[in-house]
């Protein structure tokens, strides 16, 4: 009973007060970058938003203690950014509430990388050199969490700052993870300055000074580029569709016919008004279009694009199937009849006196949502975890395809066509660029959470793809946000949320690669570079101690 009271005894005044006030600075650092993300106009809040954690993590000296501060302090930042992912509407999927709810407990036990990290320099450098390691171990996170199974990296924290747009132009030199590195180092810098402030009681002009230089070196920056940045005189006028259906019931196939008609009818609108690209949402029908069960939508499809001598880009469920099991591949599943098949959510292109639809599978699944995270290693998984939509086992496309639209003045434009969620991923989309990508179209469908945050993130990482590869974006939603995105990262023009409607425009046709699209990896593999070598010191040091008490 002594060695058991031993560890519960009672915090003293003092101990009481030092605890509480930590649990406030966490909650602070919380508060803070979670405000500091869109739709909330406070980009600005990124620079200090971690300054109350640091004087917390840097005081505590065990594991335990920095990981479980760690913990509470990034659910608060979880819980404010991430809230919608359930959807929480009326008509929401139970599997998706339970996804949604399960993300805002365990996405921060993922931060807990950075931590540990930090801990094992700490021991190793020092509290000084871990400190200024720290922003290397945040990126290399970010990183990695962008590479597995059970990849989500919407909160990488560069893309807290879309509406800052003297800050984001650099990062046609250092990328997302680059503005993430600079958002840190100006963190530790006032974090220090003020930590001498308070200890000393005068102002450390050496760690001010270096935050106030970073900030205004890229901001100086942001406005060259701004004023100098050459755009091209190619441009092609665009039609974004947006129908608003209700993402639930669309998967009816009841009324296709009549879905069908207002594409149509809303792409003539389009027409009318000069569009020869007509861009319609992800997953615009609830059909395997091209399965040989849907001809006459197909040709009605063909004879639209042809008599009206346009181009059709149109997100669409698509599947290959296999009658000889032999020559299916090995990610290809089963119907009930036996029939081998893969099924993709895909991109197609409709093109003017071409019966040829090429086509492009999405590669980067929503995790659950589309993929059953290691499905191919543990088969039974694709049973258990299933949407009352069914559209949680999609195939994983192959090939980052660039489509090329002939104009009639024998001008190309090369297209990349990237599905949802795959907009967030930065080396994917340069991916695209380096394949000869001058225009980037983004297809997707937010309307799944209702009139939540989930929405504006997800059109404003567009604006940073925009600006690191110099390329305009275009986005077609299902129920918004539908935009235009010129490669300076500025929002030309844009739908409101659940209406139906069109949004046409002439599209900036910026050929070339910037510094970022040939070399998206630098920052990220450099600062995971960092962390391997901070394990394998740690871990030589630890080696080595035990070898020489053992001696």
């Amino acid at each position: 009973m002594i060695f058991f009271k031993k560890y519960i005894a009672p915090l003293t005044p003092n101990q009481k007060k030092e605890r509480n006030r930590d649990l406030f600075l966490g909650l602070l650092s919380g508060i803070l970058l979670g405000l500091s993300y869109p739709p909330v106009p406070l980009p600005f809040l990124s620079f200090v938003s971690l300054v109350p954690f640091l004087f917390v993590l840097e005081k505590r000296e065990t594991l335990l203690s920095i990981n479980r501060f760690t913990y509470y302090t990034l659910f608060f930042f979880n819980l404010i950014t991430l809230y919608w992912v359930g959807s929480w509407t009326k008509e929401a999927d139970t599997f998706l509430m339970i996804s949604g709810a399960a993300l805002l407990f365990f996405n921060p036990l993922f931060y807990l990388i950075i931590t540990t990290l930090y801990h094992f320099s700490k021991k190793t450098f020092g509290k000084n050199i871990a400190l200024f390691l720290f922003p290397f171990y945040w990126v290399s996170f970010e990183f990695l969490y962008s590479l597995t199974d059970l990849r989500f990296p919407w909160l990488t924290l560069g893309n807290s700052t879309p509406y800052f747009k003297l800050f984001i132009q650099i990062s046609d030199i250092v990328g997302v993870y680059g503005l993430s590195l600079i958002i840190l180092f100006i963190n530790i810098f006032l974090y220090l300055s003020i930590k001498e402030f308070k200890t000393n009681k005068k102002l450390n002009y050496k760690y001010l000074s270096s935050a106030l230089i970073i900030f205004l070196l890229v901001v100086a920056y942001g406005f060259i580029r701004i004023n100098s940045v050459n755009l091209s005189d190619k441009k092609i006028k665009v039609g974004l569709v947006q129908p608003n259906y209700n993402p639930w019931s669309k998967w009816r196939i009841e009324n296709l016919d009549e879905q069908l008609d207002i594409y149509i009818m809303l792409s003539e609108q389009a027409i009318n008004k000069g569009a020869k690209l007509i861009v319609w949402p992800e997953s615009a029908l609830p059909v395997y279009l091209l399965s040989g069960n849907y001809d006459f939508e197909v040709s009605r499809i063909h004879q639209f694009v042809t008599s009206n001598n346009i181009f059709l880009m149109t997100g669409m469920p698509d599947a290959n199937f296999y009658f000889n099991k032999s020559e299916a591949p090995k990610d290809a599943k089963e119907t009930r009849s036996g029939t081998s098949y893969t099924s993709y959510n895909s991109i197609l292109l409709f093109k003017p006196n071409s019966p040829k639809v090429e086509k492009y599978g999405k590669i980067k699944l929503v995790p659950f949502g589309e993929h059953v995270p290691f499905v191919e290693q543990l088969p039974f998984l694709g049973e258990f975890i299933k949407w009352e939509v069914g559209i949680s086992s999609w195939n994983v496309g192959k090939d980052q395809v660039v489509f090329n639209l002939n104009e009639t003045n024998n001008s190309i434009v090369k297209v990349a066509g990237v599905v949802c969620i795959e907009s967030i991923y930065p080396e994917f989309v340069a991916g695209f660029i380096q394949t000869g990508a001058d225009l980037i179209t983004v297809v997707t469908n937010d309307s799944w959470y209702g009139y939540s945050s989930g929405p504006f993130q997800h059109k404003e990482i567009s604006v940073l793809r925009a600006v690191e590869n110099r390329k305009s974006v275009i986005r077609a939603a299902n129920g918004g946000i539908s935009c235009i995105i010129d490669p300076l990262g500025n929002t030309i023009a844009s739908t409101k949320l659940y209406t139906r409607d069109i949004l046409v425009g002439d599209v900036i046709i910026n050929e070339g690669q910037t510094f970022y699209s040939r070399f998206p990896w630098i920052f990220p593999l450099f600062s995971s570079f960092i962390s391997i070598v901070t394990i394998m010191i740690f871990i030589f040091k630890k080696l080595s101690t035990k070898t020489k008490k053992q001696s």
